[in-house]
């Protein structure tokens, strides 16, 4: 009995979280619309500058990591199901935004080699993840029942 409360305050707490997940979301995109059409029509007119380039292109992704987790929580809901895989694309995601925004001069070479060796640990993870869902569904497709053999005429 005390399950059911449980499941269905997790399901509130849950549909609340998408609520403010998409709120997010949508205000970061006003945001990124509002910079760009500040940084368009602001003289010298439809010229943006390197920083600003850089700054967008973050905000662009901000808002694709919360696409992405939007993604994730609604499967989440829908199907009780967790799926690493966008889990660590939103790493990926997350990662590149961190490389774009960055300024490689004002690191040291073992945050390079840090941030270097998070991109390839995310890659590896993603084509693992990836090869056993392409092999599983290959076994789920194969059926390894003999075939009944049609009498000849």
């Amino acid at each position: 009995m005390i399950i059911t409360y449980v499941h269905k305050f997790e399901k509130i707490i849950n549909h609340i979280l998408l609520f403010l997940l998409a709120i997010v979301t949508l205000l970061a995109t006003v945001h990124v619309v509002w910079v760009i059409g500040n940084s368009v029509l602001t003289p010298p007119f439809f010229l943006l500058e390197t920083h600003e380039l850089m700054e967008i292109l973050g905000m662009i992704l901000l808002v694709m990591i919360g696409i992405e987790l939007l993604h994730s929580v609604t499967t989440y809901i829908t199907h009780r199901d967790f799926h690493l895989e966008i889990v660590v694309s939103v790493a990926m995601i997350a990662i590149t935004r961190k490389i774009i925004t960055l300024d490689p001069k004002e690191l040291s070479a073992g945050s390079l080699l840090s941030i270097a060796a998070m991109v390839f640990a995310l890659a590896v993870s993603y084509f693992l993840i990836r090869f056993s869902h392409r092999k599983k569904m290959t076994l789920d497709t194969n059926d390894t029942r003999p075939l009944e053999k049609e009498p000849l005429p």
